[in-house]
């Protein structure tokens, strides 16, 4: 009797092909039929060549920020309330998405479109309907929802009144919001991610968490103390998922960055251990259902006391996942360094691999670190993975006949694909792939459009002008082909 299963050549029948959004980026009607303002919304576009900065970023936002924001909001530019308005343009982007051959679209849900300010009894049934029609249109077209309940945002009110995930008060409340979800979407949605990117806690504070971060004395710690009360509302989601959709599968998801150490070094080995390992303190939580033995002296050395309380053990061994989603942009290199503590689990490192090259934003593009990611991943929790997020963001030129030649964004995709095979004949159990953002989008980090990742392009600039009419780009008609060959046309 032959023990060993024979190695699996190719993408499997069902590799659940597709692409990814997030309804902050897309949606845009920030404010129609009864949706609450969000984080998202406070958002407020830099522009990168004002001043003597090209610091863009609108990852974190203060307390006098937000106060200025909601005391005068015509004086700023909130990209992510307009989006690309999927909210009325979804049947014609599904349909592209189908055009292209689909298997599965993964969005998120606005909380706040669901419940406005997070703190109503009943949900707002405008908003319900809303993706009720979005999940009806995927399904006239064979395609699976993959539903990410939240996605960098949170309704703006909970920031106000409890400072965001910082607070214990928070976990009812979502609690009360997946049960709303799951009861309502049962028989349309199979496919459930909790919390993206949970790690991104310690890259801002306010966009993962909601947190404001100079209203807590250590900014660490508040990381992970709001990182514990999201765990424990996951793992009450996924127990509740458990008993309304026994059939659905509810995964946790990381932002995964392989750290490579400088050198052969022993000193920059170990740093390189620990910054993977605070990567994988995520899914070692959601996957295994406790806390690292690692974390301990973690904790410790970093001044980090959280408020644990009686029972929540259990709730984290009651509630773990059925497979581990990551997104996957980049690799990191580290050393033994003075800050090499304050780097760890960063999302750029500021040391460069002379080995790779970078992308027009100065991300490292490493399709084999994908590779390696996913085989350490699948050996440590034995769980399906799936790419949920993985992309270049370049600036893509309309030419005099309206074509997008965008090879570059080919190259960078055909590469990653060719990784994920060999990931799988490597033996690990890989469920999808999809691609971000799959249409032009506003970027998560500096709320431009000029960043663009999107096998569609949308007619919009940086300040919201332009037609929103939607192109297929040379990738489009490319990832469409790779698709209707399940992936079996990439060699040459």
């Amino acid at each position: 009797m032959n023990m060993l299963k024979s190695i699996e050549k190719g993408f499997p029948k069902n590799f659940l092909w597709g692409g990814a959004t997030a309804a902050n980026q897309i949606e845009g009607a920030f404010d129609i039929d009864g949706k609450g303002l969000s984080t998202s919304d406070m958002a407020a576009y830099k522009d990168p060549y004002a001043g003597d900065s090209v610091d863009n970023f609108t990852f974190n936002v203060s307390s006098v920020e937000l106060e200025e924001y909601l005391n005068n909001p015509s004086k700023y530019v909130f990209p992510k309330r307009w989006g690309i308005d999927f909210y009325n343009h979804y049947k014609e982007d599904i349909a592209l998405f189908a055009e292209m051959g689909f298997k599965t679209f993964r969005l998120s849900i606005a909380w706040p479109r669901i419940f406005p300010t997070g703190l109503e009894d009943e949900p707002n049934e405008k908003g319900l309907e809303f993706y009720d029609k979005v999940f009806d249109e995927c399904a006239k077209y064979g395609i699976e929802p993959l539903v990410t309940m939240s996605h960098y945002e949170m309704p703006i009110e909970l920031t106000k009144k409890y400072n965001g995930w910082i607070s214990r008060e928070l976990i009812p409340l979502f609690e009360k919001y997946a049960i709303v979800l799951f009861n309502r979407y049962k028989d349309k949605v199979k496919y459930w991610i909790t919390f993206n990117e949970m790690n991104m806690n310690l890259n801002s504070l306010y966009t993962g968490a909601g947190v404001l971060a100079d209203k807590v004395d250590n900014q660490l710690e508040a990381a992970y103390q709001a990182s514990h009360h999201q765990f424990l509302a996951s793992a009450v989601a996924v127990k509740a998922a458990r008993d309304i959709m026994p059939d659905a599968k509810i995964g946790c998801m990381i932002n995964q960055i392989e750290s490579y150490a400088r050198t052969t070094k022993p000193e920059d080995q170990l740093q390189a251990l620990k910054s993977n390992q605070l990567n994988m303190f995520y899914p070692d939580v959601k996957v295994r259902g406790a806390y690292p033995s690692y974390m301990i002296r973690y904790f410790a050395e970093n001044n980090i006391q959280l408020q644990v309380e009686e029972g929540d053990e259990q709730i984290l061994r009651d509630g773990t996942v059925d497979y581990v989603a990551i997104s996957y942009y980049m690799s990191h290199v580290t050393e033994a360094r003075e800050d090499a503590a304050e780097l760890a689990g960063t999302f750029d490192s500021p040391i460069k691999n002379e080995h790779l090259e970078l992308s027009e934003w100065d991300w490292p593009i490493d399709p084999i670190g994908l590779r390696i990611s996913l085989n350490k991943l699948y050996d440590r929790y034995q769980v399906p993975l799936f790419v949920v997020e993985n992309g270049l963001g370049a600036r893509d030129i309309v030419t005099e006949d309206g074509k997008i030649h965008d090879d570059y964004r080919i190259d960078y995709i055909k590469k990653h694909i060719i990784a994920l095979k060999e990931a799988i004949e490597d033996g690990v159990d890989l469920m999808g792939y999809t691609p971000w953002g799959c249409i032009d989008l506003i970027s998560c980090g500096t709320s431009q459009m000029t960043k663009r990742y999107g096998f569609i392009y949308v007619d919009q600039d940086d300040e919201g002008n332009g037609s929103l009419k939607r192109i297929r780009k040379d990738s489009f008609y490319w990832f469409k082909d790779v698709i209707a060959a399940n992936g079996g046309n990439l060699e040459g």
